[in-house]
């Protein structure tokens, strides 16, 4: 297991409940998480604590730039919602579905959202992240993710 930590941040300009509602909602989640070049769907998702959820992202190009950590274009990550705290945080575990010893472990993610003047700074912040992800890509995953929030609630 590794102890690196990969953190982004982005002020939002909307609520901190509206930003909130968008991550509950599977449906929602699904259209604003994928990074860029990704699709997702949820084959379980129970929002409150303890509650469980599996999520499926594909590679629009089939895995070729990037290879699936669970088939050659699809990463499944799996885990619980350890902390449901509505406008202010969500924390989940993620456990990614792959043969590749450097991909195993058990990342938490936080989600933090703090209003400011101008919205919402949201901060997610990837503790444990397992040796297979580059800080690089992670990094730049979450700044999309932010990016594709953003650009769902404003």
């Amino acid at each position: 297991m590794s102890a690196r930590v990969d953190t982004a941040s982005r002020i939002i300009a909307a609520p901190a409940q509206a930003i909130y509602d968008a991550f509950i909602d599977p449906d929602r989640q699904a259209r604003w998480l994928p990074p860029t070049g990704m699709t997702a769907r949820f084959e379980r998702f129970e929002p409150h604590p303890g509650g469980r959820y599996r999520k499926v992202l594909t590679y629009a190009d089939g895995g070729a730039a990037h290879p699936g950590k669970s088939a050659a274009d699809t990463d499944i990550a799996q885990g619980r919602f350890l902390v449901l705290e509505p406008a202010s945080r969500i924390v989940q575990t993620a456990d990614f579905v792959a043969d590749d010893s450097a991909f195993a472990g058990t990342m938490t993610i936080e989600w933090t959202l703090a209003p400011v003047a101008d919205g919402t700074r949201v901060t997610v912040t990837a503790r444990d992240v397992p040796t297979g992800i580059s800080a690089e890509d992670h990094v730049a995953g979450l700044t999309s993710t932010l990016a594709n929030l953003a650009e769902f609630v404003e």
